[in-house]
């Protein structure tokens, strides 16, 4: 692929990457409990990568061609976004101290398995990702000449996740960084947070079911 189509793609896709959205919701949530960034933004390039895979192995043309499962996919992930939203402001998060430990009989490890978990659910039922792999990637791949499909749209894929990965972390850790000693933000925040993930997952029911 040419230096240029990959250059402009990744214009595009940075553009996407920094609208704020429930990815970003979620990096930021858990920006503001400790240890979370990570396998907070584990999880969520996680399913970014699930659809890669789908990209790569040409099931997009048939996906987008059964309007039914980019619906279910919708109220599915407007669903799920409406419990996280309700679940953020139920407990809004503050800074944790430096010295401040586990909650007694806590399984450190089985929590961020849990937010790596919740991480994968928001992007791998996020339909922006949907869209963006089957109706951007589309017009940055060559189907003439050049590289096989498969390995272009691989490349992009790993461009994207790229993106992803270092702008959510980012977003995770100013989030911790600026908040920590300011917890009357921390759950001003929290809660907007919160309130982003009932309002993108509402819009997404109303509009599909609706449309």
């Amino acid at each position: 692929m040419e230096t240029t189509t990959l250059a402009a793609f990744l214009a595009v896709d940075l553009l996407l990457v920094f609208t704020p959205g429930a990815d970003w919701a979620y990096a930021i949530s858990a920006g503001l409990r400790e240890r979370s960034v990570i396998p907070a933004v584990t999880g969520l390039v996680a399913g970014h990568a699930a659809y890669a895979l789908v990209a790569v192995a040409g099931l997009a043309v048939i996906v987008a061609s059964f309007p039914a499962a980019i619906t279910a996919l919708t109220v599915a992930g407007g669903g799920y976004l409406l419990w996280l939203g309700w679940g953020v402001l139920r407990r809004s998060a503050v800074p944790a101290t430096a010295g401040e430990k586990t909650t007694a009989g806590e399984n450190t490890d089985t929590s961020r398995v849990r937010v790596m978990l919740k991480g994968a659910g928001i992007s791998g039922l996020n339909p922006k990702a949907l869209l963006l792999y089957f109706s951007l990637f589309p017009q940055f791949i060559d189907t003439v000449g050049g590289w096989p499909v498969a390995a272009q749209t691989g490349l992009l894929s790993m461009l994207h996740l790229t993106a992803c990965a270092v702008v959510y972390f980012i977003v995770g850790v100013l989030a911790r960084t600026v908040l920590r000693t300011r917890p009357s933000a921390a759950r001003g925040v929290t809660r907007i947070s919160g309130a982003l993930m009932i309002a993108i997952g509402g819009f997404l029911l109303v509009e599909r079911l609706t449309g």
